[in-house]
């Protein structure tokens, strides 16, 4: 199970969740479902390890996503920051869709 990083005292904590398109459903927009400064942004992340959700930290990333409206599609000027993490996540979970940047591999046989 993924260990939480430390949290810093001295500096407050920002967390921003979002939902992005699945596997079932490629096309859907990507949306913030969460955020919170703080107490909040410690439960969100507590609540993402404890899922086993992927976590990944970007300053300038949350500052930009804090701004936006929950359950908002997340806006076009992040969306190239967004889709780099949502591929990790999908790699990580070996999810990652087929397609002509993502061939299947062939197996040996």
């Amino acid at each position: 199970m993924p260990v939480p990083p430390p949290f810093e005292p001295h500096r407050r904590q920002t967390a921003v969740a979002l939902k992005g398109a699945g596997v079932d459903r490629p096309d859907a927009p990507a949306r913030l479902i969460a955020r919170g400064e703080g107490t909040i942004a410690e439960q969100i992340l507590a609540i993402a390890f404890a899922q086993g959700v992927p976590v990944r930290e970007d300053s300038d990333l949350v500052e930009l996503l804090a701004a936006v409206d929950l359950d908002a599609e997340v806006p076009l000027h992040a969306l190239a920051a967004v889709a780099e993490i949502l591929t990790y996540v999908y790699r990580a979970n070996g999810l990652m869709p087929e397609g002509p940047d993502n061939p299947q591999q062939e197996t040996a046989q």
